[in-house]
């Protein structure tokens, strides 16, 4: 089976290669990777040579020792992490779990530190934010498409997000792609001198003023919500790098989020 990429991943890829490969650096410490026994670049590019003979496309991100001995981990633009063996002869594609006094997704550990590190780098001013009514205990980032029945329902109960003292800022992931009809709305949204009445109106099928404006981040949102792994709308990323896929009722949120009701 051809693993496949979208089209603007590579475009992607090669803007932001830099920022990704200091990602990793980062990261790789963070999860204690000692920089003294890691494997060197020779070894790093002989895992995957053999791969990469045969699927020369494929936009390797980054390549890392992995928690097991003699397995590297490799992932991938769209979010898909795999593990090849050292002599580059054997991979396998899903994620790996340290087995102790419970089970621990050691893959998902390492997304949850990419999507912080990725979400801290947004800027407020991206975002269109319904804020907590008074005392703000936390706060959710999500993938929204305007025209998606549970982002509208979601959407629909603000308020009581809100009440719970959970800030909502939303990001554009208009889920038929940047060149669909709920692309543009969503351009509009952004452009529009008060985004966050724009949001409710586009929400509620009311029609909006249609505005460009060159400062729009639609196209980068969409580019990071298909890099954070995201495959469907609303999707929530936790300030922590938790991701929740789906409509997730205001008080069950709290309860993920550990909020006391």
């Amino acid at each position: 089976m051809q693993m496949q990429f979208p089209r603007n991943v590579m475009a992607h890829f090669r803007a932001t290669i830099a920022v990704f490969a200091a990602l990793t650096l980062m990261l790789s410490t963070a999860h204690g990777a000692d920089p003294k026994t890691s494997a060197s670049k020779e070894n790093l590019d002989k895992a995957v040579a053999k791969l990469l003979a045969i699927r020369p496309d494929l936009p390797i991100e980054s390549v890392y020792p992995a928690a097991v001995k003699g397995l590297y981990g490799v992932d991938f633009p769209d979010g898909t992490t795999m593990y090849i063996t050292a002599d580059g002869g054997h991979m396998i594609v899903g994620d790996l779990y340290a087995i102790g006094d419970d089970l621990s997704n050691v893959t998902e550990q390492r997304r949850v530190a990419q999507r912080k590190a990725l979400m801290d780098q947004v800027a407020l001013s991206d975002m269109v934010i319904f804020p907590a009514k008074g005392e703000r205990r936390a706060v959710v980032n999500i993938f929204t498409d305007v025209d998606c029945g549970y982002c509208r329902k979601l959407h629909n109960e603000i308020d009581q997000y809100a009440e719970l003292g959970i800030e909502v800022r939303y990001l554009a992931y208009p889920r038929e792609g940047l060149e669909s009809e709920t692309a543009s709305t969503m351009r509009s949204v952004w452009c529009s001198s008060d985004p966050a009445s724009a949001m409710t109106r586009a929400k509620n099928s009311q029609r909006i003023a249609q505005r460009d404006c060159p400062t729009d981040p639609v196209d980068e949102q969409f580019a990071l919500g298909r890099r954070l792994g995201v495959s469907g709308t609303p999707s929530i990323v936790t300030d922590a790098g938790d991701m929740f896929p789906g409509y997730v009722p205001a008080q069950q949120l709290a309860q993920r989020l550990g909020l006391s009701l």
